[in-house]
């Protein structure tokens, strides 16, 4: 992660439009538009449509992935919220995390952040699918891993020298990770993030150029 079944594409809208939003934490593959998903699974949605409305202006979202994790701590419960929203010629990255403030009331505050990445910036893209089979043989998608990784230096570490002393150094580039398995988002989700890794498969090289 940045983390009916089968490999088909996730269900989309019917005649009568998608359903509506169920409460946080609700499987968001259904829903085509963002605002819609967003409601969906996010605690916080308000926060998160605020926030990437203020990047995106007038443009259209072509593609996004979502994700939540809530880590169980001495204090309680910490909610983990993201998503990654391209309009074709970015890569929006949002994410949110509670963090304790006890001058706040009800002792934390939001920790909500954006990151736009132009998709020039992406040198890399690379999706690994898990691929098995269901109780009738069927073929099935059962896990996906996309990585996008950015010509940015994120770490430096120094490597040992060799016999004449020469020592060198390995560079880590920025890279965002999302994920989903069948028991991380379900069959849904993970078709969803294979559109979305295939999306920027095919716009990372017009935006490079």
């Amino acid at each position: 992660m940045f983390r009916s079944g089968g490999a088909g594409r996730a269900v989309g809208p019917g005649p009568a439009g998608p359903p509506p939003p169920g409460p946080a934490g609700s499987d968001w593959s259904p829903y085509e538009r963002f605002q819609d998903a967003a409601r969906s699974y996010f605690i916080h949605a308000d926060v998160a449509l605020d926030a990437v409305a203020g990047v995106l202006g007038r443009r259209r979202v072509r593609g996004f992935t979502l994700e939540r994790v809530v880590d169980l701590t001495e204090s309680g419960a910490s909610v983990w919220q993201e998503a990654a929203v391209c309009d074709g010629r970015r890569l929006i990255l949002w994410h949110s995390e509670e963090v304790t403030d006890h001058e706040a009331p009800g002792g934390t505050v939001l920790d909500s952040s954006v990151q736009v990445l132009p998709l020039g910036a992406i040198g890399h893209v690379g999706m690994r699918t898990m691929v098995g089979r269901n109780e009738r043989g069927d073929r099935m998608n059962r896990g996906v891993y996309l990585v996008v990784a950015t010509g940015t230096v994120q770490e430096l570490s120094a490597v040992p020298g060799d016999d004449a002393g020469s020592a060198t150094a390995r560079f880590r580039p920025e890279a965002f990770r999302f994920s989903k398995s069948l028991d991380d988002g379900g069959p849904g989700q993970i078709a969803r993030l294979i559109d979305f890794g295939r999306l920027l498969g095919r716009l990372v090289p017009e935006g490079r150029r």
